[in-house]
């Protein structure tokens, strides 16, 4: 179970400026807080130190890569194989994220494919481990809103 930090304004601020840019320079950030870079670099340490900031990714878009069907997939399972299918599907380069949920479905999985032959190859294969009931993949047709 991951503890709740506590943070001040002034990291929440700083969260939320490198949510936005992780490549924003801590002198911006400094500016716009209106203390020392030493100051946010000390806050930036502790904030990873604390688990709040775990690492620093560029967006992209995987239709630019070549992904030209990306999914949100949905995997029921039987309740004794949830860990092993989770774990099982982390482990695949196509599973862009995964998260064990609640509500109409146990594992949900943003899946990049190159097309749909490749997308149906892939629902095939997760429908063909052990302990999977049932796949509903949802193709993304958009993107609206993404962040980190």
């Amino acid at each position: 179970m991951v503890t709740k930090a506590k943070l001040d304004e002034k990291d929440e601020i700083i969260v939320k400026m490198l949510m936005e840019n992780a490549r924003t320079p801590l002198s911006d950030i400094a500016k716009e807080l209106e203390i020392s870079d030493v100051a946010v670099r000390k806050r930036v340490t502790k904030l990873e130190k604390m688990g709040v900031l775990l690492g620093y990714t560029a967006k992209v878009d995987p239709r630019a890569l070549g992904y030209e069907v990306i999914s949100l997939t949905g995997i029921d399972v039987e309740s004794e194989n949830l860990l092993a299918v989770a774990q099982e599907v982390t482990n695949k380069p196509y599973a862009r994220s995964v998260s064990i949920t609640t509500g109409d479905h146990a594992i949900m999985v943003e899946i990049w494919a190159r097309d749909g032959d490749e997308m149906s190859k892939i629902i095939k294969e997760i429908s063909g481990l052990p302990g999977v009931k049932r796949i509903c993949p949802a193709i993304i047709m958009d993107f609206l809103k993404r962040r980190c």
